[in-house]
């Protein structure tokens, strides 16, 4: 029954998509968030739907779609030169069958992310593409919200409607992922025009927010209660009444903590305590061990070179007995760890090279927001009176992005992808609609 629901689905959005094209877009997006093959039993694991939907897209958009408004920007380019980049090193990897394994998902997220600016050029579009990604991040978020809420979860435990640890099944990605869409959630409750605001959307979108805050709890992700903390700090920044919102949310935080589960409260306790945690020791480790490796090999290693590092270290361990505390050093010994930073995962990879194309892409898309933003926060057009909570929403959700990819390796992540693709498809369509404002005839400029 499930394979069958996902297939009916499916074929009428392709059906919708032959009438307009760039549903087929939206399509694609689905199919790279959700995987519906993950969740099918058999039926969509033996078709190609990812490569049928982004084909249908690409030849949609060439043969039927208006290009007169494209426009191919400067961070699209260096996305262009970061996938060159990546298949350089894929070439001369040190494990050449892993960093195949690999190269194959992050060139289609690339690629993909290059193509989509051109295809947004509505604020329809625009509007119609962050409805999609939210709600998609929304089927995984919400089912894990309620697990959490009826008891569930656990460190490695919740289960996200598959048994498979990868892309936004992973819990600290989407633990950080879910921190990262909730100021797009509010905006598009109270800007959107596909959803119009009212009472059942904003009741909608309030309860999505809270799973949003669940999803980080019921995964036990130390990233997720940093990222939350952060995103609290940025709207508290931007209310107009802060002293009663960090009085409701001191109160929230107070009100909450009873009900916490122990192992939660025990988890988040080795934020501080990090020399205690063998998880957080080996990461630091391992941070250390790119920094070594970079400096002899400055150009990178390659997808997956981390299996080449190995490393002895102490740990502190303390056990406690009625009335006392031993704590004792404890030697570790460990191999072929992952980085479990996007930053040290970009250097290692791809060298300092890489990770500057990185660094460019990512600061670039958060300028760029903020310049979005101060154009039109005091705009008194109404047509425009979307950009700037827009822009801020995206900018927010990228700041919580860098912090949480200080700690999860998801340099390459498609969705966040999406999400500097989203961005620069906006920036595009108000360029050109302010070029087109300041336009006059030469009759009219002369009338004038």
């Amino acid at each position: 029954m499930r394979d069958l629901f996902f297939i009916l689905f499916l074929a009428g959005m392709f059906g919708l998509g032959l009438r307009r094209p760039f549903i087929l877009v939206l399509v694609y997006s689905y199919i790279d968030i959700v995987s519906p093959q993950r969740l099918s039993y058999y039926l969509l694991n033996s078709v190609p739907v990812s490569l049928l939907a982004f084909a249908g897209a690409l030849g949609g958009w060439l043969l039927l779609d208006d290009k007169t408004d494209c426009r191919f920007s400067r961070r699209q380019g260096i996305m262009l030169l970061l996938l060159l980049y990546c298949g350089y090193t894929t070439l001369h990897a040190d494990f050449p069958v892993e960093a195949l394994t690999k190269w194959d998902w992050v060139w289609k997220a690339l690629l993909f992310a290059i193509f989509l600016p051109l295809t947004l050029r509505t604020k329809l579009r625009i509007e119609a593409l962050a409805l999609i990604m939210v709600l998609c991040a929304g089927t995984i978020i919400i089912t894990g919200g309620i697990k959490t809420a009826l008891g569930g979860g656990g460190y490695g435990e919740l289960n996200l409607m598959v048994d498979n640890n990868s892309g936004l099944y992973e819990g600290s990605i989407i633990s950080m992922v879910a921190i990262a869409i909730i100021p797009l959630i509010l905006y598009l409750s109270n800007y959107g025009t596909i959803y119009p605001p009212g009472r059942l959307t904003r009741l909608f979108a309030w309860a999505f927010c809270g799973a949003c805050l669940l999803i980080p709890i019921g995964t036990e992700a130390r990233t997720g209660l940093v990222c939350a903390a952060i995103l609290a700090v940025m709207l508290w920044w931007h209310t107009r009444r802060r002293l009663l919102y960090a009085g409701l949310g001191a109160l929230a935080v107070l009100v909450a903590i009873p009900f916490l589960p122990s192992s939660f409260t025990e988890r988040m306790d080795t934020i501080s305590a990090y020399q205690g945690d063998e998880s957080a020791s080996t990461r630091i480790q391992v941070w250390k061990w790119t920094l070594d490796y970079v400096r002899d090999n400055p150009l990178g290693g390659g997808f997956d070179n981390y299996l080449a590092n190995s490393f002895t270290y102490q740990t502190v361990q303390k056990t406690e007995t009625p009335g006392s505390v031993k704590v004792e050093r404890v030697t570790v010994t460990d191999r072929g760890r992952a980085f479990h930073s996007s930053y040290f995962e970009m250097l290692g990879e791809q060298g300092v090279p890489g990770l500057l194309l990185w660094l460019a892409l990512n600061l670039g898309t958060l300028v760029q927001s903020a310049r979005l933003y101060r154009r039109y926060r005091n705009t008194d057009r109404a047509e425009h009176r979307w950009v700037a909570p827009f822009a801020l929403a995206m900018a927010q959700g990228h700041v919580i992005y860098l912090v949480g990819s200080l700690f999860v390796g998801i340099a390459y992540q498609p969705f966040v992808f999406m999400l500097i693709a989203l961005q620069i498809g906006a920036t595009t369509y108000m360029r050109r609609r302010s070029s087109e404002a300041d336009w006059r005839p030469i009759a009219v400029q002369a009338a004038r």
